[in-house]
């Protein structure tokens, strides 16, 4: 791999910003300086442009296994396409465990299939559904071998995904000594079945009734709940795709008590509201994911959160499912769930968009800086999850993981332009200010303006330091 020197640009870290020279060199930042001259260097102007760390997507769900058949329609090659030319460089996605096979086995199966696909680096969390003796004992090898420091948890989807509080604290007391973190999916999952056996049983089957039978309350009860099980077990813990200003509050109040209590938001949840559910017919079904959306108060309540770093980075969880069958057929769509809400697949498309709307929505309307839109989007995950600072920063010696943006180029969101192979976008239309100009992989330019330059396979599996430790 050539020497590649990038000129003139405008170097943004979660504490710095300046204009410099930065000069990459057999996969790594090798030299950066306010003026630098290399004879035998590709050459990159940057000029006008923001020269960032690639994006660190740090929940994701490509070709993803739901039950029954249904799946997520991206692929590892479609999806970490899409996540490029969105300037994210690395993800994290799930290795789920099936009844009655060991998480070990979870994970060299989704190995198996990333690795001949992923187009940019990429790790993985293991998701426990059975938390038994064998599946324990197996868990302090994946974190000090394997490198996998987090592990999901469902406290909801009661006999699918959901396990008990037991297992909750097991799981946690098993992998905290060893750097390992538990992420949870945080809401009340018996009580949401509940609603949704209410709900069906008087005849309401609208998509609306999914975001009706998940109240924020139940999130709220969740995260508190979890939250003080792992104030016992002495570890920390991380709440997956926050949405209410509720269980934020159960955050807060942890944080205020020194506990190690985390968390992250979606783009959809600051952008978006529920009268997205509103809509005619099954058109809503776009918006089925879990949690629902929620009202602007708890927009406004994330927004500060993220301010003040009660929440500690912006993922997508990118869970996409076409919208009509015809795309990639009946069971990598929304279309199971035509005449009952409870059977349309939970998720939503967004891996691409996550870096323009941030800038556009966060860094634009001031209600962030270009220090903290980088530390929610790249920093802040390679710390959380032990990829700093390997990743996460421009520093001599880490990973030539570079975004070239423009912060003036306006462009519209939209299916008809997006590389995800999901039929329709949660932002169509949407007007935003930003936009990726360049992707450098490790050195290698991957994208180029429209242009695709990268290859299936090229990403790198990265074992993971500890979760949840470096803040």
């Amino acid at each position: 791999m050539g020497k590649v020197l990038i000129k003139n640009g405008r170097v943004v870290t979660a504490v710095d910003d300046y204009v410099a020279d930065v000069l990459l060199d057999d996969g790594k930042i090798e030299a950066i300086a306010r003026t630098l001259d290399v004879d035998d260097a590709e050459l990159h102007d940057a000029s006008g442009l923001l020269l960032m760390p690639g994006g660190i997507d740090a929940h994701v769900h490509m070709e993803t296994p739901m039950g029954g058949g249904i799946e997520t329609c991206d692929t590892f090659e479609t999806g970490t396409v899409s996540a490029a030319f969105g300037g994210t460089t690395t993800i994290i996605d799930f290795a789920q465990q099936f009844k009655g096979e060991g998480p070990k086995q979870a994970l060299d199966r989704r190995l198996a299939a990333a690795e001949p696909q992923c187009c940019v680096d990429y790790a993985f969390h293991v998701i426990l559904t059975d938390v038994s003796a064998s599946a324990l004992a197996e868990l302090p090898d994946l974190v000090n071998t394997e490198g996998v420091s987090s592990f999901k948890l469902y406290m909801a989807y009661p006999d699918v995904l959901m396990v008990d509080d037991a297992d909750i604290y097991r799981t946690m007391r098993k992998v905290g000594a060893h750097g390992g973190m538990v992420n949870l999916h945080a809401e009340n999952g018996v009580v949401i079945q509940a609603l949704i056996e209410e709900a069906l049983a008087a005849g309401n089957v609208s998509p609306k009734y999914h975001q009706l039978t998940r109240p924020q309350l139940m999130e709220g009860e969740a995260a508190h709940r979890v939250i003080r099980i792992a104030e016992l077990a002495e570890v920390p813990v991380y709440i997956v795709h926050l949405s209410a200003k509720e269980s934020l509050e159960a955050v807060v109040e942890a944080r205020d008590r020194g506990i190690h209590a985390f968390a992250e938001t979606c783009p959809h949840y600051l952008f978006l509201d529920d009268t997205k559910y509103d809509q005619p017919g099954f058109e809503s079904a776009k918006f089925v994911m879990t949690p629902p959306l929620r009202d602007l108060e708890c927009q406004g309540a994330l927004w500060r959160g993220l301010r003040f770093d009660d929440l500690q980075l912006v993922a997508t969880d990118h869970c996409p499912f076409c919208f009509n069958e015809k795309a990639h057929g009946i069971l990598k769509s929304k279309q199971p769930g035509k005449d009952d809400f409870s059977k349309i697949p939970n998720g939503a498309p967004g891996v691409e968009f996550r870096l323009p709307l941030l800038f556009d929505g966060g860094v634009k309307s001031g209600r962030i800086n270009l220090n903290r839109f980088v530390q929610l989007t790249s920093t802040a995950p390679a710390k959380m999850f032990g990829l700093f600072p390997q990743k996460g920063t421009i520093a001599v010696g880490s990973d030539a993981d570079i975004v070239l943006f423009d912060p003036e180029k306006r462009h519209v969101l939209s299916a008809d332009t997006h590389h995800s192979n999901v039929d329709y976008s949660l932002f169509e239309g949407r007007e935003v200010q930003g936009k990726v100009s360049k992707v450098f992989l490790r050195g290698q330019l991957i994208v180029d303006g429209d242009a695709w330059r990268g290859r299936a396979g090229m990403g790198r599996y990265y074992k993971r330091a500890a979760s949840g430790r470096i803040m």
